[in-house]
C-alpha cells in the first residue's frame, strides 16, 4: 500500500555505472565520475530547487523522497560486471539497511538482469523494495529515457512497499527474477515473458499486488557467496557431444539451453551418454527453453529423457535468473542432489513449480481449491467430501 506517514521516506541510491551515467568523451560514452550528483540539479522532477540536495518534491500522493546517492568508484560499465560485484551491492544494501526505507541501484542495461536475479537470491526475506534502473540514453543527453527511469525507480521505492527486488523500466516494475532483456535499441528493453508486471505508471502507479510476495518476518540476511564454475550451454542441431563435454568438464552446474519446450537430440546416442555422466559425476543440468516465452514440457518424449538422465526440468525460469540461481545454491555449499531439489522449486518467485503430472501450479486450480475446501471442512469437524 501507500506509505502514509508524513515524514520523507529515504532512499539510498547505488549508482553502480551504466548508461544511465554516462557522458560523452572523444571515445565515446564512458561513465563519469560525480557525473550524477551533478546532472540531478537540472532536473526539478528529481530535485525541488527550494530543498535541501536529494529532496524530491511533494509527489501526487503527498509524499516527499529523499535520497542519497552513493556513487561506485571506479563506475562500471555493466558488462564487466562480475559476481564479487553482485555480493559488493547486497552487503552495501545489508549495511544501510537500518537507516533507509528503500534502495535504488542505477545499474547498465546489458547484465541488468543478471544483477536483479543475483540480489534476489543473495537478499534473503526482504522487507524493503530494492528497485534496478537504468536507461538506453545516458542522463547527459537532452532527450533520454534515464529521467523517467530513475524517477520511476525512487518514486515506486519511496511510495509503495514492494519486499522484492525489481526493475523498473519504461513504466514497468518488473520481478527482478522473471526480467530480461529484449531489446537492445528500444526504449522499452526489458519485458517479463512468463510473469505479469508487478506495476505499471499511468496516470496513476498501479500496483498489482496479488502478485506481490509477502514479506519474511524474519530478519535480513544477505549471502555473499557464489559458485563461479557455472554456464550456460546453448544446443544447436549437429552440437558435437566432444564439444558439450569439453564444456561441461570443468563445472559444477550448467544451464541447458533447449530447443522448444524444453527437448534435446535424444537418438544422438554419444551426446545422451555425455548428459548422463555428466550428473552421475555430479555435474547440476538445468533445462531451459531458447524460446522467450513458454515452460519447459515433460509431456514430449525427447524432454523426458533429459529429466531421466538426471536433468533438472526448468519449469518458466529465465537463463539468468537459472544461472544464477546456480551459482547461489552451489556457492551456499549443498550437495548436488539438494540443488537440484530447490532448482526446481520457487525460492523468490522466480519460477512457476510444476507437479509430477507435468501440472503448473495456479491458486486458481480446482484441485487446489478443493484441498482448501477439503481442509477447512476436516479442521471445522465436518465430514470431508472425497
Amino acid at each position: 500500500s501507500v506509505l502514509d506517514a508524513d515524514d520523507a521516506r529515504s532512499v539510498l541510491v547505488l549508482a553502480t555505472g551504466g548508461t544511465i551515467c554516462m557522458s560523452r568523451t572523444p571515445d565515446g560514452y564512458a561513465p563519469e565520475r560525480g557525473f550524477l550528483r551533478r546532472i540531478v540539479r537540472s532536473y526539478y522532477q528529481l530535485q525541488d530547487p527550494d530543498a535541501p540536495l536529494g529532496y524530491m518534491p511533494v509527489s501526487a500522493y503527498g509524499k516527499r523522497v529523499k535520497y542519497t546517492v552513493t556513487e561506485y568508484d571506479p563506475p562500471l560499465d555493466s558488462c564487466n560486471m562480475l559476481p564479487s560485484n553482485w555480493s559488493r551491492i547486497a552487503r552495501d544494501i545489508g549495511d544501510a539497511y537500518d537507516q533507509y526505507d528503500a534502495f535504488v541501484v542505477l545499474h547498465g542495461t546489458d547484465t541488468m538482469a543478471y544483477t536483479a536475479a543475483a540480489l534476489s537470491f543473495l537478499l534473503e526475506n526482504l522487507t524493503k523494495p530494492v528497485v534496478v534502473t537504468g536507461s538506453q540514453i545516458p542522463l547527459s543527453e537532452p532527450r533520454n529515457d534515464g529521467v523517467d527511469n530513475f524517477l520511476g525507480a525512487l518514486t515506486c521505492a519511496g511510495h509503495f512497499v514492494v519486499p522484492e527486488v525489481l526493475i523498473y523500466f519504461n513504466s514497468r516494475l518488473l520481478r527482478g527474477c522473471r526480467a530480461r532483456k529484449v531489446d537492445a535499441s528500444s526504449l522499452d528493453g526489458f519485458d517479463s515473458p512468463n510473469f505479469p508486471p508487478l506495476g505499471k505508471a499511468n496516470v496513476s502507479i498501479d500496483i498489482n499486488w496479488h502478485n506481490v510476495r509477502a514479506p519474511s518476518r524474519k530478519p535480513l540476511r544477505v549471502h555473499q557467496t557464489f559458485c563461479s564454475e557455472v554456464g550456460v550451454v546453448t544446443l544447436f542441431p549437429g552440437l558435437p557431444p566432444s564439444a558439450l563435454d569439453d564444456q561441461l568438464k570443468n563445472l559444477k552446474g550448467a544451464v541447458l539451453s533447449t530447443f522448444g519446450a524444453g527437448n534435446a537430440p535424444d537418438a544422438d546416442l554419444p551426446f545422451m551418454n555425455v548428459i548422463r555422466k555428466a550428473t552421475a559425476r555430479g555435474v547440476v543440468l538445468v533445462n531451459v527453453t531458447q524460446c522467450i516465452r513458454g515452460v519447459v514440457s515433460p509431456h514430449y518424449a525427447t524432454g523426458k529423457v533429459l529429466r531421466d538422465a538426471g536433468v533438472v526440468p526448468g519449469s518458466d525460469i529465465t537463463p539468468e535468473a537459472a544461472l544464477v540461481k546456480l551459482g547461489f545454491l552451489l556457492g551456499a555449499g549443498h550437495t548436488p542432489d539438494r540443488v537440484r531439489e530447490l532448482m526446481a522449486r520457487s525460492l523468490r518467485g522466480e519460477l512457476t513449480e510444476v507437479d509430477a503430472g507435468g501440472t503448473q501450479f495456479s491458486l486458481h486450480s480446482a484441485s487446489f481449491m478443493r484441498a482448501v475446501y477439503n481442509h477447512i471442512r476436516e479442521v471445522a469437524g465436518v465430514a470431508v467430501d472425497v
